[in-house]
């Protein structure tokens, strides 16, 4: 297996509330909900950096498809970072995400590791952590 990762699936109970928080909210560019023509179709996919897809799927069907039973959700399974270039643009992200509805669980501030950086909730309780680390210049 090679050291990459192509598609980055948030499972979603609100596909059309997800898709307004994210493209609405925060501003990410998607061609809106598609495969609504499939049974178990529906997703939404953002066009990230270096090829990398962020899609938004309903969580039941994530469930359905991987032939899994549809579990409670844990906001502390994994955590999205987004990293920026200075305590500036964390202050602007985390603004701009509570603006959209997100709810803050941590407010920007520094950190133990000598960055900046705070946590968001999306809509469906999915973590976000947007940081700056001054060890690492971001590509824009």
């Amino acid at each position: 297996m090679k050291q990459r990762i192509n598609v980055l699936t948030i499972g979603v109970d609100d596909l059309e509330q997800s898709l307004k928080f994210y493209r609405d909210g925060l501003g990410l560019q998607t061609d809106g909900i598609v495969g609504t023509e499939f049974e178990h179709g529906a997703v939404v996919f953002f066009n990230l950096q270096n090829g990398l897809k962020l899609a938004l799927y309903p969580r039941k069907e994530i469930a359905w498809d991987a032939k899994i039973s549809l579990a409670s959700a844990s906001a502390t399974e994994f955590a999205i970072g987004h990293l920026v270039n200075s305590k500036q643009e964390v202050d602007k992200v985390m603004k701009r995400a509570k603006e959209a509805g997100a709810n803050i669980t941590k407010p920007a501030q520094d950190t133990f590791w000598g960055g900046y950086a705070g946590y968001f909730q999306d809509p469906n309780g999915h973590l976000w952590e947007i940081a700056w680390n001054p060890q690492w210049k971001i590509e824009e």
